[in-house]
């Protein structure tokens, strides 16, 4: 099948999932976390031929890697998407004109949402669930690290919409080659919408090529700002969740500021990052605070290149500043509008800090490690969004869909 053939019948499958209920949409997710656990064998095995083509050693493996628990909690999360109430049909407002006229404004599919991603085979699993609980068909483009672990994933959900008899069409996935993504970016009249899952090259070039209708999601250039009023005992905590819980995934910490008063409380700062063997590069203040105190090995010099940085790997950046209006500028500079941290005990800088610092969540006294659309209670999330326009953050259900004002009258013309 050619692929504007295959967009064609998502597009139409579209038009028939606007007519199927919502009890019958539950009763398939829950089918679609039966069947990943009945075959859980199948699904391993097609990620480790996908496995054995990519370095262990690459940060990227683990993102990559499905296992038996990483399964379950896949299934766990697709069942919470069916237990969550249906964001279609909200009633958004709800007015009366002078003239009689009833309008209101309601809560409805986008109608196909594609989505491009990298190699992160649970996003198949994630991005159904969501657009088929919100009422859209989806397109996904995964890599072609991932092209066995996603083809076996889109067999099973094909089996269980059949079983179902709900058109099969209603997720598809495109070949793992440049010619489909092209072919995707380019496909007015068949994508409402288009969401780049992934780092920071592959968001540009989406958002460069794309003739239709981008939201940006995915990169993260995250920071942690250690204040003067900062506990430490609290930002060690931090720092270490935020740097070392997983590497590789866009909330990670990549740069820790720190106040010129506190560079003595560095070492303690960052001693939990040895343990996970983390390479810091640090300005010159930080590099002689930490010198004798961190592992030689794991210590270098920053450069301009070390800042603003997305590292997604076993490293971040340290860099000094005088105070919390000069790391509010760092990050205006260095950052990706995706998550920010403040660790301090004066509420005025706090306060200053969530106020003027520009990005989808900023955080006191927490790790950035929580931005999630499961951890803030959305469920599964398609993405964090990093831009203003209709989401912004973690994209549960409620921001897979759009609205459309239905005007009920009873024969009112307008004056001419």
């Amino acid at each position: 099948m050619m692929i504007t053939d295959t967009l064609e019948a998502v597009r139409n499958a579209s038009y028939q999932l606007a007519l199927v209920g919502p009890d019958t949409i539950n009763q398939v997710l829950e089918a679609v976390a039966d069947a990943l656990l009945q075959h859980t064998d199948e699904l391993l095995a097609a990620n480790a031929e996908d496995l054995a083509r990519m370095n262990p050693d690459d940060p990227k493996y683990d993102r990559l890697k499905l296992t038996a628990e990483r399964l379950q909690g896949i299934a766990d999360d697709t069942r919470r998407v069916a237990q969550l109430p249906s964001p279609l049909d909200i009633v958004l407002d709800d007015r009366i004109l002078p003239n009689g006229l009833h309008l209101r404004k309601v809560s409805v599919p986008f109608g196909v949402i594609g989505v491009i991603y990298e190699a992160r085979p649970n996003v198949s699993f994630d991005v159904f669930s969501l657009c088929f609980k919100s009422g859209s068909a989806c397109v996904l483009k995964g890599g072609s690290d991932a092209d066995c672990s996603n083809r076996a994933i889109v067999g099973l959900i094909h089996e269980v919409l059949v079983r179902f008899g709900i058109d099969p069409h209603t997720v598809e996935l495109l070949p793992a080659s440049r010619e489909a993504t092209t072919e995707l970016l380019e496909a007015v009249g068949y994508i409402d919408i288009l969401i780049p899952r992934g780092g920071k090259q592959l968001i540009q070039y989406v958002r460069q090529h794309a003739a239709v209708p981008v939201i940006e999601t995915g990169a993260g250039v995250c920071h942690t700002y250690f204040d003067v009023s900062g506990d430490l005992h609290k930002g060690t905590a931090i720092v270490c969740n935020a740097k070392t819980r997983r590497v590789s995934v866009c909330n990670a910490l990549d740069c820790l500021l720190v106040h010129r008063s506190r560079l003595a409380d560095l070492p303690a700062l960052c001693a939990p990052l040895q343990d996970s063997h983390v390479r810091i590069y640090a300005d010159e203040e930080a590099l002689r605070s930490l010198q004798g105190h961190y592992p030689d090995q794991l210590l270098e010099p920053a450069t301009d290149e070390s800042f603003g940085t997305e590292f997604l790997d076993y490293k971040m950046a340290v860099r000094t500043v005088a105070d919390v209006e000069a790391a509010a500028a760092h990050i205006r500079v260095n950052g990706s509008k995706h998550s920010e941290c403040i660790v301090a005990e004066d509420a005025t800088t706090a306060h200053y800090f969530s106020r003027v610092v520009d990005a989808a969540c900023v955080y006191t006294n927490a790790p950035t490690s929580f931005t999630d659309g499961a951890q803030f209670g959305l469920g599964a999330e398609i993405g964090i969004s990093t831009q203003k326009l209709h989401a912004r953050g973690p994209m549960g259900l409620r921001e897979m869909t759009t609205y459309k004002w239905l005007i009920e009258g009873n024969g009112q013309v307008r004056p001419r």
